[in-house]
């Protein structure tokens, strides 16, 4: 039980650094809301004198001063509600900002690996809900957890100061809901990371499903990914049954132990009245104080949930903010010689995925010269993709190193690396947003002159031209509303719109068709001069365009060369082009 109580109070304390710079709104915030809960608890206490005073001595001198007491204390007690509500609704909207905007960032910080290992329907739950679960604590249950049990402890003073036997009456009952609650604690904690993971997975199915819509609906299999996610969402009812289960019991307990406690004050008080040791007034107050104690004492196991599911999701905010970023510029960064000519070594190259047993690349020396096209073919799972991806370090070897002129690409800033090389992969992700946005991505420094550019060298300009709106139509997610090809051609033109001198192609033009390729080779070929460009090839036409092929089998570096003294020489490199053709017929039909 304490080393529950303990992680949940550690876990919550790493929200610090995000509620300091807001602690002077959320203490008066829970000072307004003391105040407001002091004025309801004081109107028990005027009831006492109207019942002892006027009542009982049948003198009415005194009452309208006591009902208009009464009446400024329950005005009192909204406005300060009030105030609560506008002192906290901005601080913790803050809070909720911060917070979300420092996981963005980090997400975009963290390497490649990282992002392998998660789903993004976690991530988007831990950057959202999660979140928003933070926020809802700071603005509400971390005030009323405070707020309320300063005002149960205030109340059961005012209950042994009215008559001590009625305050240990209301204290023996009292005691058994506090330990309730602890109790209830540890078991609703377990329950609540559960829900809150596999509601990430259930983010995950839908966002999948929602990018995937065209696939599923072509081949038929939306009926059977709904029973799966109906058999995930079962899972997760379960998850929140079991919550309301624990729940349920805990409030049963709330309910009965308080109306007890009242019963017995009033057996006890009345005996009192009878003997003469209790005024009416007395049990009266006492009776309204412990009514009014109820929800303060009913709302510290809610509390307590609220406060165990926001330590659950601090946790899995924090299992994104702790994660480390092992890609990173160096202290010290060496600057690439100027001009860049775009020399790109691989010296001995290994690569292993974390947590893999076999190393992916084994052994790469590969020499690109300035203004050299080389392209990269292979059988699938040889290593193409992965070698692409070391040269703007989205990963990093595990031994070996890669150079460009002559640098190693970990003694470069990340934003010069980047800076130098342009790249697009098989797979074209677009934004939500504009033509010019998605081509420029993000860059103020590119104006619309070199974005047409770069779209005549992609020959996406004409089909740019016919959108509605030119540059400034927004394409929609994922540029769902393109054709495949148009979507390759806008990220070929994101690639080379910044005049790269290394140029990274991870089979960009499988989704053209044969006269739109030919067009964007043909282009390419005028950009590809003087640029260093490494391509993975699957199309024989692709590697034609290439000054020089690397074959890599199974890791390595089997056979460099130009591709008609291959094709002439190397049986194995014949056999792998032939299978080439075969898949680019298949897809031509």
């Amino acid at each position: 039980m304490k080393d529950q109580s303990t992680s949940t109070t550690a876990t919550l304390r790493r929200l610090w650094p995000y509620i300091k710079p807001v602690r002077k709104p959320l203490s008066l915030s829970m000072c307004a809301t003391l105040g407001a809960m002091l004025c309801g608890l004081g109107i028990p206490l005027i009831t006492q004198r109207i019942v002892d005073g006027p009542i009982a001595h049948r003198d009415l001198s005194a009452l309208p001063w006591l009902v208009l007491l009464v009446l400024v204390l329950g005005c009192a007690e909204a406005a300060l509600f009030y105030a609560r509500r506008r002192l906290i609704a901005r601080p913790a909207a803050e809070v909720e900002a911060h917070l979300r905007a420092d996981i963005y960032r980090k997400l975009q910080r963290l390497p490649v690996a990282f992002h392998d290992r998660y789903q993004s329907g976690q991530l988007l739950s831990r950057a959202s809900t999660d979140v928003a679960t933070v926020r809802r604590w700071v603005a509400f249950a971390v005030i009323f957890l405070v707020v309320n049990t300063a005002i149960v402890i205030i109340g059961l003073g005012v209950l042994f100061w009215l008559s001590p036997l009625l305050g240990a009456v209301a204290l023996a009952c009292t005691l058994p809901l506090v330990l309730m609650s602890y109790l209830f604690e540890s078991r609703f904690k377990v329950v609540a990371r559960k829900a809150q993971d596999q509601a990430g997975d259930l983010t995950t199915n839908v966002e999948e499903s929602v990018l995937g819509i065209r696939v599923l609906k072509a081949f038929g299999r939306g009926p059977g990914l709904s029973d799966r996610f109906s058999a995930r969402a079962r899972e997760l009812r379960d998850t929140e049954l079991a919550k309301v289960k624990v729940f349920a019991l805990l409030w049963a307990v709330l309910i009965v132990l308080p109306e007890l406690g009242i019963a017995a004050q009033l057996a006890v008080g009345t005996f009192g009245i009878t003997n003469g040791t209790t005024t009416i007034g007395t049990l009266v107050a006492a009776v309204a104080v412990s009514a009014y104690l109820r929800w303060p004492v009913d709302s510290i196991g809610w509390l307590l949930a609220e406060t165990n599911q926001t330590s659950s999701a601090t946790e899995r905010i924090y299992e994104v903010l702790d994660s480390p970023i092992t890609i990173t510029s160096p202290e010290e960064p060496r600057a690439l010689p100027a001009p860049v000519r775009g020399h790109v070594r691989f010296e001995d190259v290994r690569f292993a995925y974390p947590g893999a047993d076999r190393e992916v690349l084994r052994g790469i020396d590969l020499d690109l010269v300035p203004g050299e096209t080389v392209a990269l073919v292979g059988a699938t799972g040889s290593g193409k993709t992965t070698l692409t991806a070391l040269v703007p370090r989205l990963y990093d070897v595990t031994s070996g190193r890669v150079t460009i002129d002559g640098v190693d690409v970990r003694d470069l800033s990340l934003e010069d690396l980047r800076g130098t090389i342009g790249a697009a992969f098989e797979e074209p992700v677009l934004f939500s947003a504009s033509v010019r946005e998605n081509v420029a991505l993000g860059s103020d420094e590119l104006d619309d002159a070199k974005v047409r550019e770069a779209l005549r060298v992609a020959k996406a300009e004409e089909f740019v031209e016919a959108l509605p709106w030119g540059l400034e139509t927004r394409i929609g997610e994922q540029g769902m509303s393109l054709s495949g090809g148009q979507r390759q051609r806008l990220a070929l033109a994101r690639a080379v719109v910044a005049h790269p001198a290394v140029l990274v192609l991870d089979d960009p033009l499988s989704a053209l068709d044969v006269h739109t390729e030919a067009e964007v080779e043909g282009a390419l070929r005028r950009v590809l001069h003087g640029v260093t460009a490494l391509v993975v090839a699957h199309r024989p036409s692709t590697v034609q365009l290439a000054d020089r092929v690397a074959m890599l089998v199974d890791g390595r570096i089997a056979a460099v060369g130009r591709h008609h003294d291959l094709l002439a020489d190397n049986a194995e490199y014949r056999r792998l082009l032939s299978t080439m053709d075969e898949e680019e017929e298949v897809a031509a039909l």
